[in-house]
C-alpha cells in the first residue's frame, strides 16, 4: 500500500482528510533530545494531587507492561493503521497518586518545554498509555524515546514525545501546540486540526 491510497476496506478507520501510510513519518519542531545517562530521566506527576510523585527510569521500566493495538492519525493528514505497542497503562502510574477532586484536565510536559493539554477523562482512558516499544522495536529518539504518551483517539500531537511530566489542572489551558494554532481538543473524526477552522 502506497502513501496516499485510501482503500475502501479501511474507510471506516480513516478520518476525513487523512491518507494512509505504511511508514512512520518523523515530524517535530526543534532538536531531538538524546539520553546518554538514563539516571537523569524521571517522570513527575504534580499539580492537583495530594502529594507529588516522581518515578525514576529504572523503576518505570520495572512496571508491568501491556500490549496495545491502535490506529494513529496525524494532523498533517497521514494515518497509520494496525500499530502494535508495548507500554505502561496510565493507571499503573496514576494509582500511585491521589488526584484531587477538582482536577479536570492534564498538561503533558515534555523535553525542551513542549506541552499539550488533555481532558482528564481522555488521559485516563484504558486506550491511553505510556509507549516504550512500537511494532516490536524500542522507540527511537525521533519517535519520542524513552517514553511517549499515546492517546490514539486524538490527533497524534496529543501523544507527546519525550514525556517528563504530568500536571493535573483544575481547568483547561493551552499547551505549546495549542498556543501556536492547534485545536484545544483534536478529534480526528471531527477534523479538529486548528483553532481557526
Amino acid at each position: 500500500m502506497l502513501f496516499g491510497q485510501k482503500p475502501q476496506e479501511h474507510k471506516d478507520r480513516v478520518p476525513p482528510g487523512q491518507t494512509l501510510t505504511q511508514g512512520w513519518p518523523v515530524l517535530h519542531y526543534g532538536s531531538v533530545p538524546y539520553y546518554n545517562d538514563m539516571s537523569k530521566w524521571d517522570l513527575r506527576v504534580f499539580g492537583h494531587v495530594e502529594e507529588e510523585f516522581t518515578i525514576s527510569y529504572k523503576n518505570f521500566m520495572a512496571l508491568p507492561r501491556k500490549k496495545f493495538a491502535n490506529d494513529i492519525h496525524c494532523v498533517t493528514t497521514w494515518s497509520k493503521l494496525d500499530n502494535v505497542w508495548e507500554g505502561v497503562a496510565v493507571m499503573e502510574i496514576m494509582n500511585k497518586v491521589k488526584i484531587k477532586p477538582e482536577a479536570t484536565h492534564v498538561m503533558l510536559h515534555a523535553e525542551h518545554g513542549w506541552s499539550t493539554n488533555l481532558p482528564l477523562e481522555d488521559f485516563l482512558r484504558e486506550t491511553s498509555f505510556f509507549g516504550i516499544r512500537h511494532n516490536g522495536q524500542l522507540l527511537t529518539p525521533d519517535h519520542g524515546a524513552p517514553v511517549r504518551m499515546v492517546v490514539p483517539h486524538l490527533y497524534f500531537w496529543k501523544s507527546a514525545k519525550w514525556l517528563r511530566g504530568i500536571e493535573l489542572m483544575t481547568k483547561d489551558k493551552p499547551g505549546f501546540w495549542e498556543r501556536n494554532g492547534y485545536h484545544m481538543y483534536g478529534d480526528p473524526w471531527l477534523s479538529q486540526r486548528y483553532d481557526f477552522e
